[in-house]
């Protein structure tokens, strides 16, 4: 339940930050001068592409809680018998951030009209999460090879499944990544694209952040930071 409640807590602060961006609290008739003098002034709406993703991004974090919170419950079962969890996670989780920090560098460098910067973060990006879904497969093949079967036991499937579903969506991620990676090989005006790789970027935060939590909760640290952060608050 706690990590439920951190990860709710986490998506809605960033969900704030994203909101506070999109200028929604702005009030447009108390502004002075054209309307093209104020950000945003030009498009008060969201492109549509962005209303998506948003919509998506909400029924998957209500997939990813169902499944954190049948895992914080199955848990409790006296037949529950945690597997070793590979250190090898940790290094994927590495190559992960660098997955994540390279399409916001990419992003950035789209405001810039940097395209060099931007196929060089782009091929970064992709080419990282390529990697953490290679050893992601190889943690699995490597647990298979120590006994640790997907029926052998609750926990054992738990975190298999876990570890598909998340790797499903960077699957799904590296398709659309690939689609506006070609793009911008072809040719196309960096402007055409930046909504695109922008969207890329919120998808990879979106996805390093569900990792991060799903692996506190399989390594069982996201209960000893709820715990030290009630005691920090009593």
């Amino acid at each position: 339940m706690s990590a439920i409640i951190l990860f709710l807590a986490v998506l809605a602060v960033i969900a704030g930050w994203w909101l506070s961006q999109q200028r929604l609290m702005s009030k447009p008739w108390l502004e002075e001068g054209s309307v093209g003098d104020f950000p945003g002034g030009d498009s008060m709406t969201w492109p549509a592409a962005k209303v998506g993703l948003g919509v998506f991004l909400a029924v998957a974090s209500a997939l990813f809680v169902l499944f954190i919170s049948a895992y914080s419950m199955r848990m409790s079962v006296v037949d529950w018998r945690p597997l070793p969890v590979p250190r090898l996670l940790w290094v994927n989780t590495g190559v992960l951030v660098l997955s994540s920090v390279a399409l916001q560098w990419s992003y950035v460098a789209a405001g810039r009209h940097d395209t060099e910067s931007v196929k060089i973060g782009l091929l970064a990006g992709g080419a990282s999460a390529a990697i953490f879904l290679a050893g992601q497969l190889l943690a699995w093949q490597r647990l298979g090879a120590a006994g640790y079967f997907v029926a052998s036991n609750p926990a054992n499937s738990f975190f298999y499944l876990l570890t598909a579903v998340h790797g499903l969506h960077l699957t799904g991620g590296l398709v659309a990544l690939g689609r506006t990676s070609a793009k911008v090989w072809r040719g196309t005006e960096i402007a055409e694209v930046r909504l695109s790789v922008e969207l890329c970027a919120i998808y990879w935060h979106f996805l390093l952040l569900v990792w991060l939590v799903l692996l506190g909760l399989l390594t069982g640290w996201t209960d000893d930071f709820v715990n030290v952060c009630r005691q920090l608050l009593s």
